[in-house]
């Protein structure tokens, strides 16, 4: 399996932020930090996002991913829901 690699990793409160950055304009912040969901298993939690310009992006809730964030996820589950991310189809308000 082709491993999706993020476009930035950063540290985020003590632990780790990787964005993914997609065609259509849509993304994901994955997280693993003493404040994210799944920490303490050594888990991710992912939230997809949409870029309003190249750098700049925010949470979205109303894809038929989520509505909300994806929790508790190992590396190979984190996977499956970017590769989901990655066909959602691009709309009019898509950069």
């Amino acid at each position: 399996m082709t491993r999706i690699t993020p476009i930035r990793t950063n540290s985020l409160n003590g632990g780790i932020q990787k964005i993914y950055k997609f065609d259509n304009g849509y993304g994901a912040s994955v997280i693993k930090n003493a404040f994210s969901y799944g920490w303490g298993d050594d888990l991710w939690e992912l939230a997809v996002i949409k870029f309003k310009d190249a750098f700049d992006w925010e949470i979205v809730y109303d894809t038929e991913i989520t509505d909300d964030v994806v929790v508790y996820l190992t590396e190979d589950e984190v996977q499956k829901v970017l590769k989901k991310i990655r066909e959602i189809e691009k709309d009019e308000y898509t950069i």
